[in-house]
Formats: C-alpha cells, structure tokens, sequence
C-alpha cells in the first residue's frame, strides 16, 4: 500500500443547520455564507501544500467544501462512501429541546459512555471506528502521497483516532472547527493546525 508523505483533514464548511443547532447525521443542509468563505480559505491554505489528492464524503456539505478545494487546487475529487457522518438515526434533524422530550436521558446515557453508545436506529463511534479505517486503506490504495480527506467532525475523530494511534477516549476529546485544516504526519503521528 501507499505511504503517506502527509495526511491533511477538512471538515465541511458551516451549514444552516450548524447554525440551528439542529443534528444532521446523514441528512444535509445547505452552506451558510460564511460555510462557502471557510471553504475558499481552505482551498487557500492549502493552495501550496503539495495535496494530489482529494478524497471527500458523499454527503452534500462535505461535496460542495470539496468542490470548491479541487476548483482552486484544479484538482478531481473522488467520493468515498465511507467517510459519511455518524448515522444520527432517530435523532437526525432535531434540536436537543427534541430529543430531551422524545428521548429522555438518552443524552445523558451518551455522554456516560459516548463510544460505545448507538443513536437510536442509528450507529455509534463504535459502529464508525472500523468504517474510518476502512476508508482510509482505500484512499492508501490511490497513488496520492499528500491526500487531503474532506469530511465531519465525528467520523473525523474516528480518522483522527486511526491516523494518530489514540485510544477512543482521546480521540473523543478532539474537536475540528469548521475553519481549520489540520496537517497529520503519519510517521511521526504528530497533528499541526493549519489556520487560514
């Protein structure tokens, strides 16, 4: 398989619902304004970085981030099924005032144990662990030696998890703000934040 000179990863841009508040999981919602700005500085960070490879989930906000990269980097995106969003199951679309009533203590439940807790119909961090890496060995497949991975922030702690050797504990405990790239080395497993 491929060795990577560097891995870089870039969660989609902000969406209307992230201003809500409100679950997507596998559902989608546009970009906001400011979604599409985060995208262009991306493209714009990473403009000199060597990438040769885009590899991006098929959920509508991670393809519309991408597109705007490979625009800028004239380079093809390729979708990989694996890198989809945690399936939120029965909680997709909801505010947290929706699930406290629909679902009472089940936030609570999740935050006691929140890798191996499911969303109901759903899947938990768990479920997604095997799936990150199985998307990883595929990208490692492709002849990119600096791919950058356009994704989400919770199948991306499950990336991160893989590609810097943590246990699901610290892994859980990373967050990837819309606006940040980051640069992981795999030999070393160090992780650099690229701002804009």
């Amino acid at each position: 398989m491929n060795s990577w000179d560097a891995v870089f990863l870039a969660r989609h841009g902000q969406t209307q619902w992230n201003l809500l508040r409100r679950r997507q999981g596998r559902l989608d919602s546009p970009l906001t304004p400011n979604g599409v700005v985060q995208a262009h500085r991306h493209a714009s960070t990473l403009r000199n970085r060597g990438i040769d490879g885009i590899f991006v989930s098929p959920l509508g906000r991670a393809l519309a981030t991408a597109r705007i990269i490979s625009d800028a980097l004239r380079l093809e995106i390729e979708v990989v099924d694996e890198l989809a969003e945690l399936d939120h199951g029965q909680f997709s679309g909801l505010i947290d005032e929706q699930i406290d009533t629909k679902f009472p203590g089940d936030r609570q439940r999740r935050a006691a144990d929140k890798y191996q807790w499911r969303f109901p119909d759903g899947e938990s961090y768990a479920d997604a662990d095997p799936r990150a890496a199985r998307a990883l060995q595929q990208i490692r497949r492709k002849p990119a030696k600096r791919p950058l991975i356009v994704s989400h922030e919770m199948i991306g702690r499950m990336l991160q998890r893989h590609l810097l050797g943590l246990e699901p504990h610290a892994a859980l405990a990373r967050s990837h703000p819309h606006d940040l790239v980051f640069e992981i080395d795999p030999a070393t497993r160090e992780c650099r934040d690229l701002e804009p």
